[in-house]
């Protein structure tokens, strides 16, 4: 299976946005926080993320721009700490 970026082809989404541009994105992961789920997306070539409320609704997903300031916060904290986790882990040396 190809990668971009280090990212499975099924890992990649597209994002449309309203000035009609698009960009490709790697999913980092799904997590929640504060009892909402949310999605962290990384535009291919960047160190960027993105960071939208998810919502899966059967075989589809729908994201969601996060408009208030304290939920905003709050995701970044909650993301920034599952990444320092994940840091940490040990990598498995056979």
């Amino acid at each position: 299976m190809a990668e971009k970026y280090g990212y499975a082809e099924e890992d990649i989404i597209t994002l449309e946005f309203d000035d009609e541009t698009e960009e490709e994105c790697g999913i980092l992961g799904v997590f929640e926080a504060k009892g909402k789920e949310y999605i962290a997306l990384n535009p291919l070539g960047t160190e960027d993320v993105y960071l939208y409320r998810y919502k899966e609704d059967g075989d589809d997903f729908h994201m969601e721009d996060i408009a208030d300031e304290n939920e905003f916060n709050d995701v970044i904290k909650e993301f920034e700490g599952l990444m320092v986790v994940e840091d940490e882990e040990p990598e498995n040396e056979n």
